[in-house]
């Protein structure tokens, strides 16, 4: 294992927590849409229910995602959620209302009222997605920040008999990643990520809910969810397979590239084969249950909504392949358009060899930790939700 292969490593795993990431952020797309895919006071509450079951996996993930790339790329860490911390601050107040909001919504004594709670989650379900969506559209569009390293220099130095703060990485403007909202192609991004989390959010309550009219208007409202998410996703990846890239060369220099993910596509065939892989295993799973609400009322033959699993897998897929485009082969995953040299790769920001492959060795037990997040998850999903269940102590 030499410590180019776990740099790549590392950064395939940060990627997949990322893919996962977003596949799980279906909680926030199904709260998005509650008002109008429960239409009823109980028919909300069984699609708050529905994903009051699945939220600490999400937020779990979130900060698991974090937690990886603080250990393994702790100059992006210390650049974009220290630099940019009120985008990340917004996106996590926005998660901890999601989490207040589901435990005290119905309580009794709520002052505030139900509706107040359901806001929140609502106001979650779309400024969540969006955020995260536009933080993954930096790694492709860049954010206003400087790495300053002969900052470690002064390590031993000392002001006024106290030892002086090293700082290595600053924002470059008082915008702290707000600034990254005004580019344009930041915000498709954002959005297309609000419109997949509700076409997820859609798929996974009429798999669990086990209510007719849910599910018949679920198949309806997952046309008007995907047909602006895919017209923004073909027009975000038509822009990023047209547009320049950022390199490096041997030495670490950082340089503008044209078509360089493009080219990255073509050089690493690998990735494109499962991307579009992923990408039919989407439009199959949108696909299987439109037709199927139209035939059979909102369910497929054996009386189960099944397209989750398929555009599940495929988000994953399409998500892992595009985070791997942007450190893979060469790439700056995280360019900077204050300073083109300030640029991070996964070369010069990731931890000690050391590190890395001790925490190598510890990767090794994620896959027992998902098979017991599997074995959770069926077992939380081992009945359909059903009218009754919104009834008794543990509803939300």
């Amino acid at each position: 294992m030499s410590y180019t292969f776990l740099q790549h490593y590392w950064w395939f795993i940060v990627s997949l927590l990322g893919a996962l990431l977003v596949f799980l952020l279906f909680v926030q797309g199904a709260n998005s849409v509650a008002r109008s895919l429960g239409y009823t006071d109980e028919g909300r509450r069984l699609v708050y229910n529905s994903t009051g079951r699945k939220w600490e996996f999400t937020f779990t993930t979130l900060v698991t995602f974090g937690g990886a790339f603080f250990a393994s790329f702790p100059l992006f860490y210390s650049t974009s959620f220290g630099g940019a911390y009120w985008l990340w601050m917004i996106i996590l107040f926005t998660f901890v209302l999601q989490a207040v909001s589901y435990e005290f919504q119905n309580k009794i004594g709520n002052f505030l009222g139900p509706k107040t709670f359901q806001f929140f989650l609502t106001l979650n379900g779309i400024v969540g997605p969006l955020l995260l969506g536009g933080a993954v559209a930096t790694f492709f569009e860049g954010s206003n920040f400087l790495i300053e390293k002969n900052n470690l220099v002064d390590l031993d130095s000392m002001v006024n008999g106290q030892w002086s703060m090293v700082i290595i990485s600053r924002w470059a403007n008082a915008s702290h990643g707000l600034d990254a909202v005004l580019n344009p192609w930041v915000l498709v991004l954002g959005f297309a990520v609000v419109f997949l989390a509700r076409v997820l959010g859609i798929l996974y309550v009429m798999n669990n809910v086990n209510d007719e009219d849910i599910r018949s208007r679920g198949s309806v409202r997952l046309i008007g969810a995907a047909v602006p998410f895919l017209v923004l996703f073909v027009a975000y990846l038509v822009h990023l397979l047209l547009k320049d890239g950022f390199a490096y060369t041997a030495d670490g220099t950082i340089v503008i590239e044209p078509y360089k993910y493009f080219n990255n596509f073509i050089e690493m065939w690998y990735l494109l084969i499962v991307l579009l892989i992923g990408v039919v295993l989407v439009l199959w799973g949108i696909g299987m249950e439109i037709v199927n609400g139209k035939s059979s009322n909102g369910k497929s033959s054996n009386g189960k909504c099944l397209g989750i699993w398929p555009a599940g897998i495929g988000t994953v897929l399409v998500v892992l392949c595009l985070l791997l485009c942007a450190g893979w082969n060469g790439t700056a995953y995280y360019p900077s358009t204050a300073d083109l040299q300030s640029s991070l790769t996964i070369q010069n920001s990731c931890s000690s060899e050391f590190t890395l492959r001790t925490m190598f060795y510890v990767s090794l037990l994620v896959p027992f930790v998902l098979a017991y997040i599997v074995y959770a998850w069926r077992a939380i999903d081992s009945k359909k939700l059903d009218k009754d269940e919104i009834k008794t102590d543990h509803a939300y």
